[in-house]
């Protein structure tokens, strides 16, 4: 079956095998990250609501768990933007846990922790993978690019505080970029942070896929080791392992074009999992160069698939 707002499970180099969850409207942020897969944001917003159905979000999980009895490590509340601009997701949470025994996993940029409602909305989760990218609100702007209401140290003291309550794990993410936030002051400036965050774990991440900014680049390897030193970090600098789990073969290639809105994928990619299927890899690709709505971005070297979704 082709969802709507589910996909996957799709691999991850932190949470193994997961079933992404969708509850926005591509490109629908707070924030406008340089370093973003999925481009610029077009649709720059920090107000909450409900985007979808939750009911019909809730249907899906359920339907798909069902689908994948044991190929499902996590469920996760990601999106194509920021999941927690969702009103329901403390009622998604809550209903998902109830009808599974998987943990719940939520990516987010940890933006509007500063609300109560969103803290108490991630309180369930198992785990919450915040990001924080920057020391001081001059970073944050040229990084983050954030809505104009956002500011930087209530974002902080929002995470600080979500950290103080949460029940499950979680695990802080700092992206790198070389010129940005790379440097050892700036490194100093999110440890010192993350010394009241306390997080249970920080992951120190670079731009492996194709950037929203063309000059976006990776740091040295000096500055990576130099992270982890500083921030006793996980380094995630190489791509996922693992196959993207699609079961049918006649929706594949369906499945490879919803997969590409959320996750751009790279070309071995498609051909392993269409070789999987017993698919002609040639002709998938082909296909998909074919197709108006895919865009085809070489980056490292490597030839990586989006989609540009049709806005709902």
């Amino acid at each position: 079956m082709v969802y709507k707002y589910v996909y996957g499970p799709v691999p991850s180099r932190r949470l193994g095998r997961s079933l992404g969850v969708s509850l926005i409207p591509s490109k629908t942020c707070n924030y406008s990250c340089v370093y973003c897969q999925l481009g610029r944001t077009d649709h720059m917003t920090n107000t909450r609501q409900d985007f979808f159905d939750p009911k019909e979000i809730l249907s899906e999980i359920t339907n798909a768990v069902k689908e994948n009895p044991d190929g499902i490590d996590y469920i996760t509340f990601v999106g194509e933007g920021e999941p927690t601009l969702c009103k329901s997701m403390g009622y998604l949470i809550r209903e998902t846990k109830s009808r599974t025994n998987l943990p719940v996993a939520v990516i987010t940029n940890g933006s509007l922790l500063y609300e109560s409602s969103v803290r108490d909305a991630l309180v369930n989760a198992d785990i919450v993978l915040p990001s924080l990218d920057a020391g001081d609100e001059e970073t944050f702007l040229k990084i983050n690019r954030p809505h104009k209401k956002l500011n930087f140290w209530a974002v902080v003291n929002g995470l600080k505080e979500f950290s103080k309550m949460r029940s499950g794990k979680l695990w802080v993410e700092v992206m790198l970029v070389k010129g940005l936030n790379d440097s050892e002051g700036e490194l100093e400036k999110i440890a010192k942070i993350l010394e009241d965050v306390k997080p249970d774990r920080v992951y120190v991440n670079v731009p492996i896929r194709p950037p929203a900014e063309s000059w976006v680049m990776i740091p040295d390897e000096d500055a990576i080791v130099k992270a982890h030193e500083i921030l006793h970090g996980y380094i995630i600098a190489e791509y996922e392992e693992g196959d993207f789990h699609i079961e049918n073969s006649s929706q594949l290639y369906d499945e490879i074009l919803k997969i590409c809105e959320r996750h751009p994928m790279r070309e071995e990619q498609i051909r392993n999992l269409a070789k999987k299927l017993n698919v002609n890899a040639d002709e998938i690709v082909v296909k998909i160069k074919n197709d108006s709505d895919v865009k085809i971005i070489q980056y490292r070297g490597k030839s990586f698939f989006v989609v540009k979704p049709k806005r709902v």
